[in-house]
């Protein structure tokens, strides 16, 4: 048990003892550091149970805890806060009992129910973009989360590859390509997303010529012949006309290619692939059977809709009156066709932009219609976007900042800012250029990922580079530090020896012993709240406390054996918790820096 669970116990036990009374919960937070102590007891949401002064219901406490239970060694109360100090014999055994464990931090796959963490999710009209790094990265590092928090998980993506925006590069291609194959220099993801900036231009510019000749613009945008034929093309496709799929898989295809250049680039793996091509009819059949049990409605043009007014929401279409398909569709049948395949899985973290909050809320509660239980159990995962300095990306306009070519400028910063520092000159030149790819995707990691999912980021690359302060390169410089150390104790014979009660500790271990025994609640805490920056910010914590610890006490210029040794295991513990904070990140962490 944590130190928390424990004391809990015990504050329960207290209050029944002293009270006659029974505690559902009890609230501790950080001692703040003016005040004495390790952890402190909230006495205030206890006046619900408890009635009296919140000094001297915590006074009471207090001495109950310190007479009966022998890891209190003292406490005071401030106000409505029992800050209780903890006896260095705790700190000492618990550190003896992880202290060799690689995988600190880490609990147990339980036998629950599945997860599945859908992520990327991309259309195959373009190559991914800035806005899919968030996104790819958010999705992969909750499902590693996840993991580590001793959950079963499926990792997974829904390819966009049907649709209108589909058929608009297809469209662009007949016209334009000239057929224009991918080559070593441009990826096929690349290409394809070329003709969809190609469409939009001659878009633009029949939409121009119809304002001319008298239309407005908004009949002109309808009636734009570029549009109408893409419009006809994807009927096409939903036919099955041969020439039209034929040439969707021969660009599709190109964009796959691309797109597992990029994903095994920035480091991060799927276990199963679903298309919206597939899926979408299997969304058309649950609408059928919706329409049966009233869950649908149709109107009188022929689209089918649910009505959700009476449920706060709006009425949502689910087929046009052509009969086509809609995104809505294709989410039903995804979803249903994933606890088909996968039937252990008990629920569905979905990685998608905040743009679509409102979609989200509509396809949960028609699946909760449609019947299936574990509808309860699905979370969309909202966040906010990305934006750069120069500001908002636009696809369409090829305004957008490619993934592929962001990766390769995060290397080249980290390069750049290496040589500055002057640091490597025992690495020949393959041993620099994968240390450069890893600092530069460590730093476009943790940057992305330190930031609450929920808020907005400005995402600026230089800035994120940086061996200071709150980055992904101060860490793993930080890691490179305590490999140094280790390498050093190694070479020198410094012995493994047991903890024991002979080790007084010095302040600034005991602080760091502390930050160590909180990460196990720290990754339980992020897989509830789906949250990695809860994670990145615990690792900066850890190293600002490690640092403090390494400049303020002599590792090798320790009084005894026994505190060197201490020192030495109580830093390759840290390294071990860093190494595993990271993993869930998805950022290595180098030996050497």
């Amino acid at each position: 048990m944590t130190l928390q669970e424990t004391l809990e116990l015990h504050v329960k036990a207290a209050i029944k003892a002293l009270f006659q009374s029974e505690l559902e919960s009890v609230e501790f937070q950080a001692t703040r550091k003016e005040f004495a102590g390790d952890i402190t007891v909230v006495i205030f949401p206890m006046l619900r149970v408890v009635k009296g002064s919140p000094v001297v219901i915590g006074e009471q406490i207090g001495q109950y805890l310190l007479d009966n239970v022998d890891l209190v060694k003292g406490f005071n109360v401030v106000k409505g806060f029992l800050n209780i100090e903890i006896s260095d014999s705790y700190y000492l055994d618990f550190f003896q009992s992880v202290k060799d464990k690689s995988n600190y931090g880490y609990a147990e796959q339980k036998n629950d129910n599945a997860i599945m963490v859908e992520y990327s999710s991309p259309n195959t009209n373009k190559p991914l973009h800035l806005g899919h790094v968030r996104n790819v990265l958010l999705g992969y590092s909750v499902a590693e989360i996840l993991k580590a928090s001793g959950k079963k998980v499926y990792k997974t993506q829904i390819i966009n590859d049907r649709g209108i925006h589909i058929c608009k590069s297809m469209l662009a291609y007949q016209k334009f390509g000239k057929n224009e194959t991918p080559t070593e220099d441009l990826k096929g993801d690349k290409l394809v997303g070329n003709y969809y900036v190609k469409f939009d231009q001659a878009y633009k510019a029949e939409i121009a010529e119809l304002v001319k000749q008298g239309q407005s613009e908004e009949d002109a945008k309808k009636n734009a012949p570029i549009l109408l034929e893409a419009q006809e093309m994807l009927r096409k496709w939903e036919a099955g006309d041969a020439s039209v799929v034929a040439l969707w898989k021969k660009m599709n295809q190109w964009v796959y290619d691309g797109f597992d250049v990029t994903y095994k680039n920035i480091g991060v793996d799927f276990d199963t692939y679903y298309y919206e091509s597939n899926t979408y009819l299997l969304g058309k059949e649950f609408v059928v059977e919706g329409l049966k049990t009233g869950v649908f409605y149709t109107k009188e043009d022929g689209s089918v809709w649910c009505d959700l007014t009476e449920d706060g929401l709006d009425e949502k279409i689910v087929l046009r009156s052509d009969g086509t398909a809609v995104y809505m569709t294709q989410d039903i049948g995804t979803a249903i066709q994933r606890i088909k395949d996968y039937p252990d899985v008990g629920g569905m973290v979905y990685t998608v932009g905040n743009e679509q909050d409102y979609h989200f809320k509509v396809l949960f509660l028609i699946l909760k219609k449609l019947g299936f239980q574990w509808a309860k159990n699905l979370f969309h995962l909202s966040y906010g976007m990305v934006d750069l300095p120069s500001g908002k990306m636009k696809s369409r306009e090829g305004t957008v900042v490619d993934a592929d070519d962001l990766i390769q400028e995060m290397a080249d910063t980290a390069e750049e800012i290496s040589k500055e520092l002057g640091k490597l000159e025992d690495y020949n030149e393959d041993e620099k250029k994968a240390l450069y790819k890893t600092i530069g995707l460590g730093a476009l990691k943790y940057y992305i990922l330190k930031v609450d999912p929920k808020k907005r980021i400005l995402f600026d690359p230089k800035e994120s580079i940086d061996f200071q302060g709150n980055t992904g390169p101060f860490i793993q410089y930080t890691f490179a530090r305590i490999q140094s150390i280790l390498r050093k104790a190694e070479a020198d014979n410094v012995a493994k020896t047991t903890i024991d009660d002979a080790i007084v500790m010095h302040e600034k271990e005991k602080q760091l012993i502390k930050q160590l025994e909180l990460f196990p609640e720290i990754i339980k805490n992020a897989a509830e709240q789906h949250s990695p920056a809860l994670i990145a910010n615990y690792t900066y914590d850890l190293v600002k406390e490690f640092n403090s610890f390494y400049q303020n006490i002599s590792i090798f210029g320790a009084d005894t054996e026994i505190e060197k040794s201490f020192r030495i295991d109580l830093s390759r513990l840290v390294s071990y918790t860093i190494k595993n904070a990271f993993k869930v990140l998805g950022i290595e962490v180098p030996e050497r820096m």
